[in-house]
């Protein structure tokens, strides 16, 4: 495997390497004593940042040698997360915590919601809460669309579930932004008991 790294143009030895500690799980111990081995027919003129990561392996015994330790570099920021909560507005955490109840009949799953009391607390209640819009109507501002919790695009929630979103009915068209979060404040109501798919809806809702 290194051998043929090295094959590589030298701008390709970082995606190389990030490729094999994904192989491997992500392990700190990547690679065995006769990947090790395999190396030691290797020029020593090789560039330095390859002797850096394999030179103490190259220079024990092949049989002595259990494991090339690399050190990883910190876990990558996950950027797919539900929309910030805004100053004295409601997180998306409490409201994911609403749980389904469901049942299938001929392959169509039917849902109903599960709301607990801190959900339900807040029935009737004027909210803030911030997401990402989802049109539902022609134009560059929106009275009826969706705000959902997680970015346009997320590869982990392709088809949101209906803890993750809420229908608004806005008084005053809002400005269309599908790029950016939008806070929205609206008399929340807890549905769902038809099992149309929708747990939470804003009424009388506004931006900010």
């Amino acid at each position: 495997m290194i051998k043929d790294m090295l094959m590589l143009p030298r701008k390709y030895w970082a995606f190389a390497i990030a490729l094999a500690l994904l192989v491997s799980g992500g392990s700190a111990a990547l690679w065995a004593r006769s990947e090790a081995a395999s190396m030691r027919d290797l020029p020593r003129h090789q560039p330095l940042l390859m002797r850096t990561f394999y030179e103490p392996a190259l220079s024990e015994p092949a049989d002595a040698i259990d494991i090339l330790e690399i050190q990883q570099s910190p876990p990558v920021e996950d950027i797919w997360r539900p929309a910030a909560t805004p100053r004295g507005g409601v997180a998306w955490s409490l409201l994911e915590s609403t749980q389904e109840s469901t049942r299938t009949v001929d392959g169509v799953i039917y849902s109903r919601p599960v709301f607990p009391a801190d959900v339900r607390a807040l029935a009737g209640r004027r909210i803030i809460v911030a997401g990402y819009m989802m049109p539902l109507e022609n134009g560059a501002a929106q009275r009826h669309f969706v705000l959902m919790a997680y970015p346009p695009g997320c590869p982990f929630h392709f088809h949101a579930l209906p803890n993750q979103f809420i229908e608004v009915y806005a008084d005053a068209p809002v400005r269309l932004n599908e790029i950016d979060a939008t806070v929205i404040s609206g008399v929340l109501e807890l549905t769902g008991e038809d099992e149309s798919g929708v747990f939470f809806r804003l009424r009388n809702a506004r931006a900010g």
